[in-house]
């Protein structure tokens, strides 16, 4: 088992907020699952004929019943999807967090569609794996954090069950497996029969600064497994690599040689503290050694060209893949009908219990207050389609118009306490920065008819050792362009990382409507790596 193609691969491979990769290959194809949390497709699919160049092809989730988002908690939802093809079937088994709980999917087709998902029951824990044996056994390996009953939050470690695929029931109690070298939260397995041998890779470490990744081997699906003597096999905890947090890997042979996809994070700052994307796709290459893997340093790929993306809003057209909502697949409130050659999103009232709630408690101030600080984005279901950011250096902007009685505009979103706003409306433009308890505003006059909406984010200018130097990047909300551009605010983006609002996903920038109806003519996005 070598790998004689050594080059580096490209990185990132899947750029933004793309965590918990997991691949499988077909024949001459390639695809590659990753998580979704609260958000709205989920699941989304790539497709790739080297390893190497994804292209998204879909998502797993593209119905409401799939998943049980609604009143999921931040950070609940999607998480650690693998995917595997077995017996003519792809098959992905994830963990609808606070949700349903863990599911089995299965499509004839990446491209779907994919089933209504069955309940895994008798496999307590979240990162569920999937894989079949010789004589069509199947086992679902997983990592025993419970997230219900008397013990939550308590970890057992490794754990696996042979399972019926078909209803999602165990056939046997759960039993320990190799769960590392000892280090906190052993997680993200993945199953695989190699050559004849049975090898368990997990995660270790904690998947912040400290993840890795671990390998042991064994006869049996069931072990026992013995732990490879150089882990973790890879890590980048305690070192100045551009990439940090990287861990949570799968396997992938390719024509001649082996990959390991995995997630980190690209954080910013001077002393690396700050990751405004989140945790994004990586690859690199594997050489065995020994029968043991040796994942070759990932590297930046430099000079990446830019991105330019622009959405007009047809009324023949669809939204592309890359629009998320928030805990709502329905969408009832977005029409591309309305008003042709624009996107019409209605506003609504914040459903109780939001963070935003707290404006109605001084019932005096009243429609005042409201008009003068909606609070959609706020809401744990706003009325929300964004898109990931996915560059360092960015811009997005959309022409905007609010009517006589609508408000809203863009938000660039971590979650729903964490999150910077430009909107239109009533006679102002108006800049919003909402980080917990933290709610501030800044407005000035609006121009006539629809208005340019824009937000830019850039890394901070720096010149000697100074506080300027510690933050991520500098976030900037504003109206117009060239001679007209007028900038509102500017913002600190360290409050939205990943490292600061503790969220597990990454920043997503899009359009809202906060009350009445808001129509978008045009939107567009810009990155470039840095």
């Amino acid at each position: 088992m070598t790998n004689p193609q050594r080059k580096p691969m490209l990185n990132p491979a899947v750029p933004g907020f793309h965590p918990d990769p997991s691949v499988v290959r077909v024949g001459a194809d390639y695809y590659l699952a990753c998580s979704s949390f609260e958000y709205f497709p989920g699941i989304p699919l790539f497709h790739s004929t080297d390893a190497e160049h994804w292209e998204p092809i879909g998502h797993v989730v593209t119905r409401p019943k799939q998943l049980a988002l609604t009143d999921v908690p931040t950070g609940g939802g999607v998480w650690a999807p693998t995917i595997r093809h077995h017996d003519g079937l792809f098959w992905v088994t994830v963990t609808d967090a606070m949700g349903r709980g863990p599911l089995i999917f299965t499509a004839e087709r990446p491209e779907g569609p994919w089933s209504d998902g069955i309940v895994m029951v008798g496999a307590p824990g979240i990162d569920h794996d999937i894989a079949w044996d010789s004589a069509g056994a199947c086992y679902v390996t997983f990592s025993g954090l419970l997230l219900e009953g008397p013990e939550l939050g308590k970890h057992l470690g490794i754990q696996q069950v042979r399972i019926d695929p078909h209803t999602g029931e165990a056939l046997e109690a759960p039993r320990s497996l190799w769960s590392g070298t000892g280090l906190k939260f052993p997680e993200a397995p993945h199953l695989y029969e190699i050559d004849g041998t049975w090898y368990l890779m997990i995660a270790e470490g904690g998947t912040e600064r400290g993840h890795s990744i671990s390998i042991a081997r064994g006869d049996s699906p069931m072990g026992p497994f013995e732990g490879c003597g150089r882990n973790p096999v890879y890590s980048h905890r305690s070192t100045n690599h551009p990439v940090q947090n990287a861990g949570h890997g799968d396997l992938v042979r390719t024509d001649g040689g082996w990959v390991v996809i995995l997630l980190g994070t690209r954080p910013g700052g001077m002393t690396q503290a700050f990751a405004p994307m989140g945790r994004e796709t990586f690859a690199t290459t594997v050489t065995w050694v020994d029968g043991w893997p040796v994942v070759d340093a990932l590297t930046l790929t430099p000079d990446l060209p830019p991105t330019q993306l622009s959405t007009t809003f047809a009324p023949d057209d669809d939204l592309g893949l890359e629009w998320l909502s928030v805990r709502d697949g329905d969408r009832t409130w977005a029409s591309l009908d309305e008003r042709a050659g624009w996107l019409t999103l209605h506003g609504a009232a914040s459903r109780a219990g939001s963070a935003g709630s707290r404006a109605g408690a001084g019932a005096d101030v009243g429609a005042d207050v409201a008009a003068r600080a909606p609070i959609a984005m706020d809401d744990p279901g706003p009325h929300f389609l964004g898109r990931r950011q996915q560059h360092v250096i960015s811009r997005c902007a959309a022409l905007v118009d609010p009517g006589p009685t609508g408000v809203g505009g863009l938000s660039v979103r971590y979650d729903e306490a964490h999150h910077y706003d430009i909107e239109v409306g009533g006679g102002v433009v108006r800049a919003r920065v909402r980080l917990d308890q933290v709610d501030q505003t800044w407005e000035v006059p609006a121009p006539d008819g629809p208005v340019e909406l824009w937000i830019t984010t850039t890394p901070p200018i720096v010149e000697g050792m100074g506080l300027a130097g510690m933050t991520c990047d500098i976030v900037r909300l504003g109206f117009g362009s060239g001679d007209d551009r007028v900038q509102v605010a500017e913002m600190d983006g360290r409050y939205l990382t990943s490292d600061t609002a503790a969220s597990f996903t990454g920043r997503v920038t899009g359009m809202y409507a906060a009350a009445g109806e808001v129509a978008f003519e045009r939107f567009t996005y810009e990155g470039h790596h840095v």
